[in-house]
């Protein structure tokens, strides 16, 4: 079995063997890689440019159009044009910071907030995902007056300091922080220990509660994807969630629903916590609140906001700025006009309908999972291990059928299936006969 996967490094470009590619584009490579240095990341075995976006498809320089598989950021469906005009039309009027009254973006936020369960009444704008979660793990803190958060072995939450220490999957080196204990995904393994994933799941969530009240340091929080999506995607059952959150509030934590990646209708709900049933006690949101415009936010209880500025205080001065909220408002308006959610509902059936036929059809296919246009499929090998190799080997074999998409999980073994929400059913047929071909080609 191959090692853990460093996030960044599933599906990476090797920058170091560039002997197969054409003087022009090691020229291109070798000066972005002087100017963004260690930091520059790229995808794919022979990198691509990108110059434009158009619903589920990617354009490059040659003009060739790719099935983007992948990018959930753009979630409406790149540059969808009702999300352009809107961000184009409140630039051209006014973009300014949040201490002056903005009704753009007091319009939205109520809006937003709508779509909450009760109680969940408080909005706080942020420009990142990463920022929204670093103001979640202080406002657990400042609530509970602990220090201690409990993760999963291969989360991912984003990239400040904070964030990054509760993310182990964005180091391969480091070791856990004193104050972070790691819990294993509901994986396929646990449901073999014994077919009880709730119970399993709240279990060993109990006993790192347990140990951060030992050490002395204390249990804050427990923060979790509801999809678990760097994990390895893991969906099911519905409801597997609501033992743990019981567990963590017997406990005096706090539970945040980290829906950066499921949120805003990917798993065919609003929510990827309202598919267990649960309500959070606080909410982080990012990537596809905006379509691509950066954008992020925090939805918690007025008491637990209260608390936390009665000591710092917030202030984000691109955060909720009236752009942000324009094309926050116009992705709304999308989902509703289009019925996108309802679309992830119907057509993320017939996606895994059609992934499970695979699998029946290749044995190296180890499991389908997920929910929505969220899915995960991973490949073993002969003896039924990970197998990183293959994953990787069917990227880029599909990027050669125009396909883009994308590794997650422990061992880098998943392919990660995430297209934008407008994905349709001939979008679905054609993404699962080139996988077919890539199978029977390997």
């Amino acid at each position: 079995m191959s090692g853990t996967k460093q996030i960044l490094a599933l599906n990476r470009f090797d920058g170091g063997d560039t002997s197969g590619l054409s003087a022009g584009l090691r020229e291109r490579l070798e000066k972005r890689a002087s100017t963004f240095g260690a930091a520059s990341v790229l995808f794919y075995e022979q990198p691509i440019e990108m110059v434009r976006g158009n619903g589920v498809h990617l354009i490059d320089v040659a003009g060739t159009r790719y099935l983007d598989m992948y990018n959930n950021v753009p979630s409406v469906g790149h540059c969808h044009p009702h999300v352009v005009s809107a961000i184009a039309a409140q630039a051209a009027r006014l973009n300014i910071h949040t201490r002056y009254l903005s009704r753009p973006v007091e319009d939205y936020a109520a809006r937003l907030l709508g779509h909450f369960p009760a109680g969940l009444s408080n909005l706080t704008m942020t420009c990142t995902g990463s920022e929204a979660n670093d103001l979640a793990l202080r406002i657990a803190t400042a609530v509970t007056g602990k220090n201690g958060f409990i993760v999963t072995r291969t989360a991912y939450h984003g990239n400040t300091a904070a964030v990054t220490a509760i993310s182990p999957s964005s180091s391969s080196a480091s070791p856990t922080a004193p104050h972070v204990r790691l819990v294993d995904a509901p994986s396929r393994a646990s449901i073999a220990a014994g077919g009880d994933v709730a119970g399993l799941f709240a279990q060993s969530v109990q006993a790192a509660i347990a140990d951060l009240e030992a050490s002395g340091i204390g249990f804050a929080a427990l923060i979790v994807d509801s999809i678990f999506s760097s994990d390895g995607i893991f969906a099911d059952p519905a409801g597997f969630l609501l033992p743990t959150m019981n567990i963590v509030h017997e406990a005096g934590g706090l539970f945040i629903a980290d829906e950066v990646q499921p949120g805003f209708g990917r798993t065919g709900t609003m929510w990827g916590f309202s598919r267990h049933d649960i309500t959070p006690d606080i909410v982080t949101l990012g990537k596809p609140m905006g379509n691509g415009f950066p954008m992020g936010g925090v939805v918690t209880r007025p008491e637990f906001l209260s608390c936390f500025c009665r000591e710092t205080g917030y202030f984000n001065t691109f955060g909720g700025n009236p752009v942000a909220a324009a094309a926050g408002d116009a992705v709304l308006d999308v989902l509703e006009d289009e019925n996108l959610i309802a679309n992830a509902r119907t057509t993320g059936a017939l996606l895994r309908e059609g992934l499970e036929s695979l699998r029946a059809e290749f044995p190296r296919i180890g499991g389908v999972r997920g929910a929505g246009l969220f899915l995960g499929l991973d490949f073993c090998n002969e003896a039924g291990a990970p197998d990183q190799a293959m994953a990787s080997a069917v990227i880029n074999a599909l990027r050669q059928k125009l396909i883009l998409v994308g590794a997650a999980g422990q061992y880098g073994h998943t392919l990660k299936i995430r297209p934008p929400l407008c994905f349709t059913p001939a979008h679905a047929g054609q993404f699962l006969e080139s996988l077919r071909q890539v199978l029977r080609a390997a």
